[in-house]
């Protein structure tokens, strides 16, 4: 793997003293960048980001939380559907009239 890859600052910061070519330390690095990430949360891109956060971290998982995890978007794409069928449904019956 390329030097540049492997370097984060928090090497030199936080995790003084752990090899940068330890993949369990670079997921440690990256762990610790995500947790204190800061920024807007009120805007479309940043809850894209957190989406794609969860997805990601899902995806590490396995057995009962990687289906929690499945569930929740499930049921997160169901509320979308009944939301927009509702919607649909009042539009038309508004333009009915």
């Amino acid at each position: 793997m390329a030097e540049s890859a492997a370097w984060n600052p928090r090497f030199h910061e936080d995790l003084v003293g752990l090899d940068p070519g330890d993949p369990e330390a670079r997921a440690f690095a990256a762990h610790l960048d995500r947790m204190e990430r800061t920024g807007p949360t009120y805007t479309v891109e940043a809850c894209l980001d957190q989406v794609a956060d969860f997805a990601e971290s899902s995806n590490r998982t396995g057995g009962l939380r990687y289906w929690v995890s499945a569930l929740i978007a499930v049921l997160i794409v169901f509320g979308l559907l009944v939301t927009a069928w509702d919607i649909a449904h009042h539009t038309i019956a508004f333009l009915s009239r």
